[in-house]
């Protein structure tokens, strides 16, 4: 495919022999060297400070880039929200789906997850990240094509000082070089990732956090300076030596020095007739909390500036309801999505359509890199929903349920946890007839062991000859039955047949009849409300 086919997102042709070469290398001197910048955070005072800001946007932001660098080094409180936003980003997994579910379509977007879980992209979109803070970042692509694929090799991250925007525009970043020092070079194309996370409308270079925290660094930077030496001058009483009027040369020499050195050492050795007394400063009243609390409030500000809110950064907001730090997470998830939704456009247009391009040619629609953030949900209450709704017919999928609670789907042949078993009740009428009667309970355990258990099997065996058994002492009770023509003629004639019996069977033929009476009068009951 000739290279005039392929262009890129700005209608500029792709010159594939410039893809595999490096482009935007350091060098030792030159427009590209690392080591020729001096520190600007070292003394800055508000002059200068406006004049780099200045400058920065007039074509000249070498300076502001360093101070930016030195920022996230040199201020905790800024180097940590900082990193939060960021890695609230690069901790999301990606994601890419196919345009269609065409066959091509399909085999583009798994060749597109094949490069996205490569160890490098996550080092990439990292280093991408690093234009929150200083309002753009380039990445130069380490193109292979040693296989049948181009294939990203390595992803480097290039200096933001190596690079200058347009004279005429302010908005096309170009590569600082021998070759042009006044205008730089165009990027070639395929060749970079240019990341430029937008805060406001307006030129990428005044976008940047480190532009809207950097009048809060610098009055930190007083604060703290005035705040070591309030410490030092006020940290300890002062120390006046008195001495009488008798005292030679060599006792007040000796009594200055211990008064100038029991400020490090904590001893001293004077004359009896000396002292050191240690006297309190009226004037430093109230300056011990002065400071902090300056030092507090700006950095309280850094943290609306890079986090949107507070809650999650200060300490003197851990004390506050859960309620409040619900709704300040609220809004920083606003702002985690912006981002996230601004990486992956770049990832697409500067990485995937180019991939997608080399490999299989111009396309009308490609496979969409994106970064989700999960919505926050409380499983407990979704479990008890699916609980109380479904026996009600609400139908839910399992695959959908699985994938809230993040459980994959059950392999072939795997164990699987099941609801126990639950036995059938039988119906009230007939537990109480069962309970009456030895035989029918006996029957009803059997009905309700599962098919095919040894329980079944040993009840099948004892119970094969219960006819032959209960026979004798069964017919007895059913001949007093058929001729008796009342309840009192059935009881008084059972003396007779007990005395004929042995004890035990006695015992159990009185109990047998008195069920026997119960289920003939139930059953004759029955057969009058049926007639009825």
């Amino acid at each position: 495919m000739p290279d005039s086919v392929i262009v890129d997102h700005r209608g500029e042709p792709i010159k594939k022999r410039e893809l595999t070469e490096e482009i935007a290398r350091a060098s030792m001197t030159g427009v590209r060297s690392i080591w020729h910048h001096e520190s600007v955070a070292s003394g800055l005072t508000p002059v200068r400070l406006a004049a780099i800001l200045r400058d920065a946007v007039q074509d000249d932001a070498d300076a502001y880039l360093t101070l930016a660098e030195e920022m996230e080094e040199r201020d905790l409180h800024y180097a940590s929200v900082l990193g939060t936003r960021k890695l609230a980003v690069d901790g999301l997994d990606p994601v890419v789906e196919s345009a269609s579910d065409d066959d091509q379509d399909v085999k583009m977007a798994d060749a597109v997850r094949e490069m996205v879980k490569s160890p490098a992209f996550d080092s990439m979109l990292f280093d991408a990240l690093d234009g929150l803070g200083k309002g753009y970042s380039a990445i130069e692509i380490m193109w292979d094509r040693s296989g049948q694929q181009w294939w990203p090799r390595g992803y480097e991250w290039r200096d933001p000082r190596f690079f200058r925007f347009d004279r005429e525009s302010g908005k096309e970043l170009r590569l600082k070089d021998d070759k042009d020092i006044v205008n730089g070079l165009p990027l070639p194309p395929y060749k970079f990732i240019v990341h430029r996370p937008r805060r406001k409308s307006g030129l990428s270079i005044r976008n940047g956090l480190a532009r809207l925290a950097a009048a809060a660094y610098m009055c930190k930077a007083y604060s703290i300076t005035d705040w070591l030496a309030f410490a030092e001058v006020f940290g300890m009483p002062i120390r006046i030596g008195r001495h009488g009027a008798n005292a030679s040369e060599d006792d007040i020499i000796t009594l200055v020095n211990a008064v100038a050195n029991i400020g490090s050492d904590a001893a001293a050795v004077i004359p009896d007739s000396m002292r050191i007394d240690f006297q309190e400063s009226s004037n430093s009243k109230g300056g011990e909390s002065l400071f902090e609390r300056l030092a507090s409030y700006l950095d309280a500000q850094v943290s609306k500036a890079v986090l949107g809110q507070t809650m999650t950064a200060d300490a003197k907001s851990a004390g506050l309801g859960s309620n409040q730090a619900d709704v300040h997470n609220d809004v920083r998830e606003d702002i985690q999505r912006f981002d996230a939704k601004q990486l992956a456009a770049t990832i697409q247009r500067d990485l995937v359509i180019p991939f997608i391009n080399l490999n299989f040619g111009p396309q009308k629609s490609y496979p969409e890199f994106k970064l989700p953030v999960p919505d926050p949900e409380d499983l407990k209450a979704l479990v008890s929903a699916i609980k109380d709704l479904v026996p009600l017919g609400l139908e839910v999928e399992q695959s959908v349920v699985r994938d809230k609670l993040r459980l994959p789907d059950p392999a072939k042949g795997a164990v699987l946890l099941q609801a126990p078993a639950k036995t059938p009740e039988p119906p009230a009428s007939a537990a109480n007839h069962a309970s009456s009667c030895p035989t029918c309970l006996a029957t009803a355990r059997n009905r309700a062991q599962p098919a095919g258990s040894y329980v079944d099997e040993l009840e099948a065996d004892a119970l094969d000859d219960w006819e032959q058994i209960m026979q004798p002492m069964v017919d007895p009770i059913q001949e007093l039955l058929d001729r008796s023509t009342s309840y009192q003629e059935f009881v008084e004639g059972l003396p007779d047949l007990v005395d004929k019996l042995e004890p035990a069977q006695a015992n159990f033929v009185q109990q047998l009849a008195a069920a026997t009476l119960k289920a003939r009068g139930l059953g004759d009951a029955s057969d009058t409300e049926g007639q009825d």
